[in-house]
């Protein structure tokens, strides 16, 4: 067996993936014709192109406009349902799926459509094909503290289906410290939390995450490796952090695929794994991130090993559902 076949073969666990992330140009065009939405494209072609990111900012312009298309409950149906099957395909049999009801809730959607519709698909695909999963609803940091306590109250009424909650969007000039009392009350209604940090912000961020709203993992985490004694307490502590290399060569962290730090972080011993982020817009689904990272980054068998093994240890699943899966990944790998 190869290093691909071991990749393709392997169960996955993925733990950083916007819901939102996965619209597809084709499937963006049939929700807007379906609602009857204008979107300012004209064919698949002009939204590929457009997908020449400068920078986070520039990616999320795009993002907030295509989500325009999700109206209804069928339309968040349909999306989590796509990703679902590229589950399938992609031998994901655990996924932890951010959502951002704020990208919706501001354009008078009604949140129960929003979460209602996506945990249906996810249902189905538990029933269906096995696939396990934990919703993560996400704060848009841009807004502030006193919106994202609005859309927490909202939660509290599905907190049969939202397992904890998130921090995304423009992260410059937007520090998780601004968000601090708003996870404190998170916790109090016993969600668990996690923070996007240190993607594109300073690794002070990272620091604030973990201090000011007690994150169990750091999704991205990249800019950990300026701060010395950062690197030392997510080592220690086994902190994971939610690496998504396409989505960072996508959005200028790195100019290249080849001079991304994953190789450094595994190194270090640091609790990573890789993830897709928003696929659709970055260019590859989990296999594909695995797959072009590996190339680009000479990773041996048991570098690869190691990533899928992370993906379970920092997953939400119970400590024996995560040993059924890292044993089967283990005995793969023998075949190899």
């Amino acid at each position: 067996m190869s290093l691909l076949e071991f990749i393709k073969k392997s169960p996955k666990a993925e733990l950083h993936l916007h819901i939102e992330g996965t619209l597809e140009p084709e499937q963006m065009f049939v929700l807007a014709k379906r609602n009857n939405i204008q979107i300012p494209f004209k064919n698949i072609n002009e939204v590929k192109k457009a997908y020449n990111f400068s920078n986070l900012e520039s990616f999320l312009k795009i993002y907030y406009e295509s989500a325009k298309v999700l109206i209804k409950e069928q339309d968040f149906f349909d999306l989590t349902w796509a990703y679902a099957l590229k589950c399938k395909e992609d031998n994901i049999v655990h996924a932890e799926i951010f959502f951002d009801p704020q990208t919706h809730t501001d354009r008078g959607i009604d949140f129960d459509i929003v979460i209602n519709g996506i945990y249906k698909a996810l249902k189905k695909a538990e029933k269906e094909f096995s696939l396990s999963f934990k919703i993560i609803m996400c704060f848009l940091r841009h807004l502030d503290e006193k919106e994202g306590f609005k859309i927490l109250d909202q939660a509290l009424a599905h907190k049969d289906k939202i397992y904890g909650v998130g921090l995304d969007s423009s992260e410059t000039g937007n520090p998780p410290s601004k968000f601090e009392k708003l996870f404190r009350k998170a916790e109090e209604n016993n969600f668990i939390t996690v923070a996007h940090a240190g993607e594109e912000g300073p690794p002070e961020y990272i620091w604030e995450a973990l201090n000011l709203l007690n994150v169990k993992r750091i999704d991205h985490g990249i800019q950990c490796l300026k701060d010395e004694k950062l690197v030392e307490k997510l080592s220690k502590n086994k902190i994971p952090l939610t690496v998504c290399p396409l989505s960072n060569v996508k959005l200028r962290v790195f100019n290249k695929l080849e001079e991304h730090n994953l190789k450094k972080m595994l190194d270090k011993k640091l609790m990573v794994m890789v993830n897709s982020d928003d696929p659709a817009y970055f260019g590859g689904y989990l296999n594909q991130n695995l797959i072009e990272t590996q190339l680009a980054l000479n990773l041996s068998q048991d570098e690869i090993k190691t990533l899928l093994v992370n993906s379970f240890k920092s997953s939400f699943l119970s400590e024996e559902r995560k040993k059924e899966w890292i044993n089967k990944i283990c005995e793969i790998s023998k075949k190899l």
